[in-house]
């Protein structure tokens, strides 16, 4: 896998869906990807999504789920943060482009003359502009293998110009370059007893109507797939019996790359890419982590309290987060969704009083807020363990202002700009945006940790990077005050002096952070942050428990 400028030449898989969407393609793509990691080859996989916002920045969590940032401050699509996950690998930029991204290049390319003056279509200059973002990771040299995964289902309007742009694509490349999986779904009617592969058979169609045979069928189901059916399923889809995989579903989704390897997915994509790969793989740490997943000896409760808990997918890495700590402290992390708007003074203590931890979530706007406020006011009192992100971090620090310092009408510039005492403000370098999209503090930053605080032991070092969203910091201007008070910012941005942790240190376990540490957490690599987070969620469910025996 050499080129003549000596360096790699990638090959290229590209994963589609059919049927349905939230089949998992963002899963398999990880998981094969795990696979082929293991045996010593470089890979990575980038994300296209076919909506027209230029990212996902400006959506709405309710119709989109979390807003993923890497560290070079690209706002992506959740399914990057599967990619890190399972990877333990970074993403960039270049890892998600949407049909906005590429519609604003080509128009651009065209205000700028680039064309001289040729009508600009569909085809060549959008699926032109697709293609050369397709092979961009490809052409740096750093990988033996670029995974591609078109959002979407194969027959959406949205999805055309992308499967046009694979289709030529894999023309001009080299034979036994590229490879297409198609995800699909074999439904199980209970009426009849069986399951049904018509809806496959009319995905792959559509797809072969777009001028793309597929190459391996990823088949998802709740059962397993008898060899007639597989066969059955090769005959009439144009692919051979061994391509057929199945896909059971599984009680976790780190348990997918181990199936995926019991169906030999990854070897028989090596084997259609012309890739002699001979190889163990080395999964050791993945499997450990499995078998500590599936075999907790403890149990806690951490409520979430946020705004948008009704799609669970608007906290994804906080929850894969609890995942990870909970695997390294061989701890099952039940989280307990609590919505903001439903906390008050008089039932916060009905709600919460029964949680190990609780952690306030981020989010944007005033609604649900006073809920935030309040939930951290009965974990600060109650000696419940804490740890609040982003504006859970600006919660607790208005509740602080308002309930020790007695400064009753103490909030956030972002919710209430007439405020006598802004704890938390616009940042200098915001006030002057007017343009919502991509212009948020956005992606890594450092962060030096004081010595003999909580977060230094966490950390165990002085000098971390964190990545942030946000447009809103602790005003500098209260914080002599609040550390008089006895609240501690432990962490400081060395180069803007802006305050990225506090903590309490006279309660068990209180820390609220600006940045957000579950988009550095992975599968082998847990966040130390949420690691601890979970241990003295242990600690204080243990307390809890020797105290009611004792009464």
């Amino acid at each position: 896998m050499s080129a003549e400028n000596g360096k790699k030449s990638a090959k290229y898989i590209f994963v589609t869906g059919g049927v349905t969407s939230s089949l998992g393609k963002g899963i398999i793509a990880s998981s094969l990807a795990k696979l082929l990691q293991s045996r010593g080859l470089s890979v990575t996989i980038q994300k296209f999504d076919p909506y027209l916002n230029i990212d996902p920045g400006t959506l709405n969590p309710y119709e989109h789920g979390e807003c993923y940032v890497t560290d070079d401050g690209a706002e992506t699509d959740l399914d990057l943060g599967h990619y890190e996950r399972f990877l333990n690998v970074r993403t960039s930029q270049a890892n998600n482009i949407t049909t906005g991204r590429i519609y604003f290049n080509v128009i651009s390319a065209e205000r700028r003359g680039d064309f001289l003056g040729k009508t600009v279509q569909v085809v060549p200059h959008i699926t032109d502009e697709i293609k050369r973002n397709i092979s961009l990771l490809g052409e740096t040299g750093e990988y033996d293998i670029v995974i591609t995964e078109i959002g979407g289902c194969v027959g959406d309007i949205e999805s055309l110009p992308f499967l046009e742009a694979v289709r030529q694509f894999r023309f001009e490349q080299g034979e036994n370059d590229t490879l297409v999986i198609h995800l699909t779904l074999i439904p199980y009617l209970h009426s009849a007893g069986e399951l049904k592969t018509k809806p496959t058979q009319h995905s792959v169609k559509m797809l072969q109507e777009s001028g793309i045979q597929p190459d391996i069928l990823v088949c998802r189901s709740e059962h397993p797939l008898p060899i007639e059916l597989r066969k059955k399923i090769a005959l009439f889809c144009n692919v051979q019996v061994s391509s057929v995989i199945e896909a059971m579903d599984a009680n976790s989704i780190y348990e997918v790359p181990l199936l995926m390897k019991r169906e030999k997915l990854d070897q028989r994509a090596l084997y259609m890419l012309d890739i002699y790969n001979d190889r163990d793989y080395e999964l050791t740490a993945w499997e450990e982590f499995v078998h500590r997943l599936q075999n907790p000896a403890h149990t806690v409760t951490i409520g979430l309290v946020g705004k948008y808990v009704e799609l669970h997918d608007a906290y994804k890495s906080i929850a894969e987060s609890f995942i990870h700590a909970g695997a390294v402290n061989r701890c099952k992390v039940r989280i307990e969704w609590i919505h903001s708007e439903s906390l008050t003074v008089e039932n916060a203590s009905e709600i919460l009083k029964n949680l190990d931890a609780v952690l306030v979530a981020p989010g944007f706007g005033e609604r649900g807020i006073e809920g935030k406020i309040e939930a951290v006011r009965y974990v600060r009192e109650n000696g419940i363990p804490f740890l609040g992100i982003c504006l859970g971090m600006q919660m607790a620090v208005i509740e602080y202002a308002r309930n020790v310092l007695n400064w009753p009408e103490a909030h956030s510039f972002e919710m209430n700009p007439q405020t006598p005492q802004p704890v938390i403000d616009i940042m200098e370098e915001q006030k002057k945006v007017t343009k919502k999209g991509g212009t948020m503090r956005l992606g890594a930053y450092p962060c030096k940790v004081q010595k003999g605080t909580l977060a230094h032991a966490i950390y165990g070092k002085m000098n971390i990077s964190e990545r942030h969203r946000h447009r809103y910091e602790l005003n500098n201007n209260y914080l002599e005050a609040l550390q008089q008070a006895g609240l501690v910012a432990s962490g400081i941005n060395p180069e803007t002096n802006l305050v990225e942790i506090i903590e309490l240190p006279t309660h068990p376990h209180f820390v609220g952070v600006q940045f957000h540490p579950e988009l550095r957490s992975t599968a082998e690599n847990p966040h130390p942050l949420f690691v601890h987070f979970v241990k003295a969620a242990m600690t204080y469910a243990d307390q809890r428990q020797h105290a009611a025996v004792e009464e």
